[in-house]
């Protein structure tokens, strides 16, 4: 009789225990082991637990190939979530490590595979074959796209969260504490207090300081004290909430009647407009051209118009379609084309965390028919469904390349521009992770090539997630290595890096709501001379509509309690000790980003830390 020792461990998070009956079965090359309750005295799979226990087969098993486990009720459905097992061979060699991450579900059998990475090649046991493609089959049956609206990318056919399998869906910590911040943040800003307030105008801009008082940090602090100023105005455009839509002008647009005399005394000296060009409105009376010179009033209401604008792009197209949905048509295609035991599986599930969910969340709940968008965005409704489709007709995958993207905005040598740094030194430390961890598994380029689940990955993608996105421009297979490791790479710096920086800073720079408003009431103005600060704040958002963007743009832009950081892997789906060592290098790196962020912005009047490694978090959470 042989003996194994095994060791079965239990999920953290809350409900990740159960009571059920666990059933273990080891599936080796020569045979399988005798059907083992794993029962030891106490209790069994606690919240946390790693239990051990004592497999026995009346034959050696040969090369272990599967863990098989199985889970029947006793009493009351309790669900499971399985971290991994481990499998130590008689006579105490080297123990084998099956990673799980899932959750069993109702009276149901698992089979894990042994956590090296494999390509399709690599498997030549007819078992582990079929382990594959049954695999593939369950979870496209379970994972279905579906057009959420014309001239956008596909998504997960799910009408709710709800609707979505458990393995992706939030924790239950994470699912409490993003149903209560919400609701937290409305109680702090006493919003049922001022609800009977609705439709009221501040009386003066010092009223919006009503409901500052609780929610606030040091930038949105910051922006209230200098958001009149033009010097601000200007910085927001390079390292605000939407810091990648600058970019450079060569030629006036024929409706835009701009004069260089207009505009001289706002240039730097010995330049003039013409100079620096080289680097939808209808000219008339009633659409005026708003510049410095113009009535103070006149001239911050006109940048009022602009930052409200902003409000619509970063929070639409820079965040919401530009991150959140690209990101989601990649987890769509992983899951249904990539196994568990494939590297690219591997490298993308941590950067793919909760992403479903949270996509699932923002249609039914922030941009559905009755969502908060509609209520209190300018554009909700109809209005974002033009924005979307508009933005999806120009969206290139060569600009989700950071250094193509700043070469295509002429924003290469712009001076101060931190986004741009940072974003730069991060893409290349993500650029060589992915390239460190595609090179141990693909040495030629071939052996892309012929990677057939890889191709059905990138068909899918291309074929299915963008195939209404007619200027995208991602090829419908990959030819070599280079395509891959770049593809990857957009993948998890969209996911990490690039929702950090249109995400992160939202509540900074909407707080103070004058600076940037979620909604205008009124036009904008057809006679500057007759600008008022009544007119003013009239236009601005009412008592209601300012609680509410505060609540909101806190509530998605805080940090999270459950985040992990870029390049924190929790979660060991790699157990090849020379996966591991790319890993340590790709920390270490960011390591060393960090520490150069906060040396540069010591002492720095406005800093910017939207980009500390420690603060992106490694997928798309919220």
């Amino acid at each position: 009789m042989e003996e194994y020792n095994v060791t079965v461990a239990t999920g953290t998070s809350e409900y990740s225990g159960t009571n059920n009956y666990i059933y273990i079965t080891l599936v080796g090359e020569k045979g399988d082991s005798e059907k083992t309750t794993l029962d030891n005295p106490g209790l069994d799979f606690c919240r946390g637990a790693v239990d051990e226990y004592k497999v026995c087969s009346p034959a050696p098993l040969g090369r272990v190939l599967l863990v098989r486990l199985e889970k029947q009720r006793y009493w009351v459905e309790d669900n499971w979530f399985c971290l991994y097992v481990t499998v130590a061979p008689p006579g105490g060699g080297t123990a084998l490590t099956f990673p799980c991450y899932r959750w069993l579900i109702g009276n149901v059998k698992v089979e894990l595979r042994e956590g090296t990475a494999m390509r399709l090649s690599d498997d030549t046991s007819t078992q582990l074959l079929a382990h594959r493609k049954a695999e593939l089959q369950e979870r496209q049956a379970v994972y279905r796209w579906v057009a959420w609206a014309p001239g956008i990318p596909k998504c997960i056919d799910a009408k709710t969260e709800a609707d979505l399998h458990q393995d992706v869906r939030f924790d239950n910590e994470k699912r409490s504490d993003f149903e209560g911040s919400l609701q937290y943040a409305l109680l702090e800003l006493s919003l049922k207090k001022l609800a009977i307030m609705f439709g009221k105008s501040w009386d003066n801009l010092d009223d919006f300081k009503r409901c500052f008082w609780k929610l606030r940090s040091p930038i949105s602090e910051y922006c209230m004290e200098h958001w009149k100023e033009d010097s601000f105005f200007g910085y927001q455009c390079l390292n605000g909430s939407n810091p990648r839509m600058i970019q450079c002008c060569k030629k006036l647009p024929g409706n835009f009647p701009v004069s260089g005399d207009m505009v001289q005394g706002s240039l730097a000296p010995r330049t003039t407009l013409e100079k620096e060009l080289k680097l939808g409105q209808t000219p008339g009376l009633d659409t005026p051209i708003f510049l410095p010179k113009n009535p103070p009033l006149a001239w911050l209401l006109a940048k009022i118009w602009v930052r409200h604008s902003e409000f619509q792009v970063f929070q639409l197209l820079s965040h919401l379609l530009r991150t959140h949905l690209v990101v989601e048509v990649f987890c769509v295609s992983t899951l249904r084309q990539l196994p568990a035991v494939h590297p690219v599986y591997k490298l993308l599930a941590p950067h793919l965390r909760y992403t479903l969910e949270i996509n699932c969340r923002g249609r039914t709940q922030l941009l559905s028919a009755d969502g908060i968008f509609k209520r209190v965005v300018s554009t909700g409704g109809e209005g974002l469904l033009i924005l979307a489709q508009n933005e999806y007709k120009v969206l290139t995958y060569r600009s989700l390349q950071p250094y193509q993207d700043f070469q295509q905005r002429g924003a290469s040598k712009l001076r101060n521009y931190f986004y741009r740094e940072y974003s730069l030194m991060l893409w290349d430390a993500i650029h060589s992770f992915v390239s460190g961890m595609v090179s141990l598994y693909y040495h030629y380029d071939s052996d892309v090539v012929e990677d057939t689940e890889l191709q059905a990955w990138i068909k899918d993608i291309a074929e299915e997630g963008f195939v209404d996105v007619p200027r995208f421009g991602l090829a419908r297979e990959l030819h070599n290595k280079t395509e891959l490791i770049t593809l990857l790479s957009v993948a998890i710096f969209t996911s990490s890096v690039q929702h950090a920086a249109t995400n992160n800073g939202q509540f900074d720079w909407c707080a103070w709501v004058p600076n940037t408003p979620c909604t205008m009431r009124h036009p904008p103005p057809t006679d500057k001379d007759a600008v008022t600060m009544e007119m003013i704040m009239d236009t601005l958002p009412d008592v209601s509509q300012t609680c509410l963007e505060m609540a909101i743009t806190w509530h998605l832009g805080r940090p999270q309690p459950d985040a992990i950081p870029l390049g924190q892997y929790r979660e060991q789906y790699f157990t090849e000790s020379q996966a591991q060592e790319v890993i340590d290098k790709f920390k270490q790196e960011l390591k060393e980003i960090e520490e150069h962020i906060l040396t540069q912005n010591e002492g720095l009047e406005l800093p910017y830390l939207f980009l500390l490694p420690s603060r992106i978090e490694n997928s798309i959470t919220i």
